[in-house]
């Protein structure tokens, strides 16, 4: 009943208004459609439609079910578009995860891009900290990761090209009471919140935002709550320069000097290998090399 070709005979005579047109649109005799629109009647228990003098018209439930119908027609359509394109390579989807350090300047040209380049295909994106980024891509749920940390903590066949490091500022409000002073010493810290962000991973070991080994951490989720409690004399930590920059510039906040050596954060972008998907190819061709995704992504 449901078949391809008696939906779409139904959904023909249901256009031309008549059984005698619809049979030769279709090329067939009149009374082979009328037969099979009453055969797809009694299976449905309804009737589709008003027989008249010269014309049929569809009835309540009639148009009901061609709309429904008409719905199938366009998802089958689809399936079997869908089902060509991953034999080619091309999959529907493609799951980017960005590592909450990456700036997201140019998030917004690589999704036009994407859309413009696909007509069919859909972006996934998520964010993570930390471990969260290779978590995402080892268990799944992530098909590339821009900023993931080049310390590898997982095994698996994986893509990996390097993007540069990130350079640290380590920052508090510009109206903070320790503001005044040239250098920090470790008893300056110890009275003061480490602002860090928490690692997103659940099953890899976390990794945090460096902070001073007496200081107590005030864990965060993303860099917008971070900001806001710098801002707002909560704490103080290390912000990506590219990040803080902006602040320091609006006289939010202030960059402080520290006593030893600064953290550093090499990142890379990487991939699945194991999966033949166009869309992932065409991601990994579009950002470049090394020396552009660092200006694009870190600086």
């Amino acid at each position: 009943m449901y078949s391809k070709q008696s939906l779409q005979m139904l959904d023909t005579v249901a256009r031309m208004g008549s059984f005698t047109a619809a049979a030769e649109q279709l090329h067939k005799v009149p009374s082979a459609i009328s037969y099979a629109v009453r055969q797809v009647e009694q299976e449905l228990g309804v009737k589709l439609f008003h027989r008249l003098t010269r014309k049929v018209e569809l009835t309540e439930a009639g148009e009901h079910f061609i709309k429904e119908a008409r719905q199938l027609l366009r998802q089958m359509e689809e399936v079997k578009a869908q089902t060509k394109r991953v034999e080619s390579g091309y999959h529907k989807t493609v799951k980017l995860t960005l590592d909450n350090i990456v700036k997201l300047e140019h998030l917004k040209p690589l999704i036009e891009d994407f859309y413009n380049t696909f007509d069919y295909a859909e972006l996934q994106i998520n964010m993570e900290v930390f471990n969260g980024s290779w978590e995402a891509i080892s268990e799944g749920r992530a098909d590339v990761v821009i900023g993931a940390t080049s310390a590898i903590p997982v095994s698996g066949d994986y893509g990996v090209k390097a993007m540069g490091s990130i350079d640290w500022a380590y920052v508090m409000a510009a109206d903070h009471p320790l503001a005044s002073q040239t250098e920090l010493t470790d008893q300056d810290l110890a009275a003061i919140p480490a602002i860090c962000l928490d690692d997103t991973s659940t099953i890899l070991p976390k990794r945090h935002t460096w902070h001073s080994a007496q200081q107590r951490r005030l864990l965060l989720p993303n860099w917008f709550s971070a900001i806001e409690c710098l801002k707002n004399k909560v704490g103080m930590g290390y912000m990506p320069r590219h990040m803080a920059t902006f602040f320091i510039e609006q006289g939010d906040l202030i960059e402080v000097n520290l006593t030893g050596d600064k953290p550093l954060s090499a990142c890379c972008l990487v991939w699945r290998k194991n999966q033949d998907n166009k869309l992932v190819e065409w991601l990994i061709d579009y950002l470049g090399d090394s020396e552009q995704m660092y200006q694009d992504w870190l600086k």
